[in-house]
């Protein structure tokens, strides 16, 4: 089946995508019948361009990698964009072979406007595959029910631990066991300067670091105050705990150059400080949190060094078992993306075929 794709942002993830399904290209459709072909583009800063029988992806991305335009740029709003480029690709639409992928940035205001993306995409009848935290961390239990509507997958693998499967995981290997909660690491930059001041780096020099490498933003309040764990938290939580929150619901404290005192004297104690978020069940109601803990040393959590993370979920017949990332990466990132899309192709149904008429052959 040929995917076409509508590709929403166009950042470094979007970029590393386009790049993988081309590395990708024989193994997509040798193993999976998948073949795909960008039909629209929209950024932020860079234009916006569509083609009925597709546009040159691989030419795209590299005239961002070097700033440049990549047509006009449009005063109507991104949604609006999805709306349009929906309906000109009605046929595709129809046959469940069109894709919106949306992997702006997070707005940890409101979810905005990643959600209103989804629900354009989904009320065109679009799948949508998106690495933004947004739409299931505030609006999942209304997205979802818009997909199921629409006969279409709403899919987010790309929202936690990057390409590792978490929510595939739960939602295609667990069949019948219920997720009663979970605790984790969850955010790279967190980690890894906790572990650099437990080794006497400042925090100032440890988070340069993590921008100088791409993973923090250089405004990282969204790391070191906790909003991105939160919103993951949210996410996990709405999706695998059917709890109904947003990551203003997560109680939440991040991280500051005075934790690099606590954490070197936990590790004095035989303890490692992290910042956990964890969500389950307290007094009736679902309850989460992300806040510094110190962990004993044969906690699984404790032994996460640098970037790793890991999540572990406790349920009511596996009891406990975790899903550790070793390291994370942009390719991580976009991978997410492609399976995303190949389970959109494995779950597809072929249009039937059409009778025979009936009657003597002429």
């Amino acid at each position: 089946m040929t995917f076409d794709l509508v590709l929403v942002g166009f950042g470094h993830v979007a970029r590393r995508f386009v790049r993988l399904l081309a590395e990708r290209r024989a193994i997509l459709e040798r193993d999976f019948g998948v073949t795909t072909r960008v039909v629209a583009v929209a950024t932020r800063r860079h234009g916006r361009t569509s083609a009925a029988q597709g546009v040159d992806a691989a030419r795209l991305a590299r005239a961002v990698d070097r700033g440049d335009s990549i047509g006009p740029e449009e005063n109507e709003a991104t949604a609006d964009f999805v709306t349009s480029a929906v309906r000109k690709h009605s046929e595709a639409a129809r046959a469940g072979r069109l894709v919106v992928v949306e992997t702006t940035t997070l707005d940890i205001a409101r979810g905005e406007p990643a959600i209103a993306h989804v629900r354009a995409a989904l009320a065109g009848g679009a799948h949508v595959i998106t690495t933004n935290k947004g739409p299931a961390a505030f609006a999942y239990r209304a997205l979802a029910h818009a997909a199921d509507s629409a006969n279409r997958r709403f899919l987010f693998e790309g929202a936690v631990m990057d390409g590792i499967p978490v929510f595939n995981l739960v939602r295609e290997t667990l069949p019948a066991v219920r997720i009663a909660g979970f605790r984790g690491v969850v955010n790279s930059t967190t980690n890894f300067i906790l572990t650099a001041m437990e080794q006497g780096q400042p925090f100032d020099e440890a988070l340069t670091e993590m921008q100088a490498m791409g993973v923090a933003e250089a405004d990282a309040s969204l790391d070191v105050d906790g909003w991105d764990a939160a919103a993951k938290t949210a996410a996990l939580a709405n999706v695998l705990l059917n709890a109904s929150m947003t990551p203003h619901d997560v109680e939440r404290q991040g991280i500051s150059a005075a934790a690099g005192r606590r954490a070197v004297e936990a590790l004095a104690s035989g303890r490692r400080l992290k910042l956990v978020a964890r969500a389950g069940r307290e007094d009736g109601r679902w309850a989460a949190r992300v806040a510094p803990e110190e962990l004993a040393e044969d906690d699984l959590l404790a032994g996460l060094e640098g970037q790793q993370n890991a999540i572990i979920f406790h349920t009511d017949l596996l009891e406990e078992f975790a899903v550790v990332q070793q390291s994370g990466s942009l390719t991580q990132t976009a991978y997410a993306l492609l399976s995303d899309l190949v389970t959109i192709a494995a779950h597809a149904t072929p249009p039937p075929r059409p009778r025979a008429r009936q009657g003597r052959t002429p």
